[in-house]
């Protein structure tokens, strides 16, 4: 048995990933979202099944879950949250697979121009981002809803600000449900074609984030392609000796 940890898990992507890749593998696995209103629940969750081999997690307890683990790997470790939970040996162990899909998703859309970036949020997902953009020797600033030392608020998004930042990277939930409609507050009309907007939500494929880039000639990417790289890579872990 495998699953999933978060709350509301309102649109998760791993159960019918995982199902249809035990299907075609014709093994007898079961994938299952968890909706745990809090964190503590983890402890009664993992009391309850006993038989698993291997949890995801997501919003909003990337960070939340490290302390219910008994290890970090070295790259959970320097991002500071975890996506993956591998079982091994009566212990858990947080990893981050988030990093590697983003990046590999991310790479092949570079430009030269895109040497400065936004991160709109700072959660756990936020995290893995930023890990990957110094990997890409990117710079780049966090913007938050409450201003906090080295980030930057919503308010200070102006014209400038968007215009000297090409790459900008919505890891927030707006706009995936219950956000439907909703996008972070910023300057949309100063973006133009030399913009990359990355929005890690996947469903709805066009967030209102990534439709006010496309019609003004922005180069747009959902968080599609990094779930299935995640996801593998969660899958490796998880089968690893």
């Amino acid at each position: 048995m495998y699953g999933i940890i978060g709350y509301p898990l309102l649109t998760t992507f791993s159960p019918g990933y995982f199902q249809e890749k035990f299907r075609q593998l014709d093994i007898d696995e079961t994938y299952h979202k968890f909706p745990l209103k809090k964190i503590d629940d983890l402890k009664e969750l993992l009391k309850l099944h006993p038989s698993l081999k291997g949890l995801n997690v997501t919003i909003p307890y990337k960070q939340t879950v490290i302390p219910f683990l008994n290890a970090l790997d070295n790259t959970a470790k320097q991002i500071g949250a975890v996506n993956t939970i591998q079982f091994k040996e009566g212990k858990l162990i947080g990893h981050n697979t988030d990093t590697i899909g983003f990046y590999n998703s991310l790479k092949p859309l570079l430009d030269k121009h895109h040497d400065k970036a936004l991160i709109l949020g700072t959660g756990g997902a936020s995290k893995a981002v930023a890990y990957a953009l110094q990997k890409l020797e990117i710079q780049f600033q966090f913007v938050s809803r409450e201003k906090k030392e080295g980030q930057l608020i919503y308010a200070d998004l102006d014209n400038d600000v968007i215009k000297s930042h090409r790459l900008i990277i919505n890891t927030t939930p707006l706009g995936m449900k219950p956000f439907e409609g909703m996008s972070p507050e910023m300057p949309y009309a100063a973006i133009d074609s030399e913009h990359l907007l990355y929005d890690l939500i996947y469903s709805p494929a066009e967030t209102p984030f990534l439709q006010q880039g496309k019609i003004r000639g922005a180069t747009i990417k959902n968080g599609y392609e990094m779930l299935i790289a995640q996801a593998e890579a969660a899958w490796k872990i998880w089968n690893s000796i």
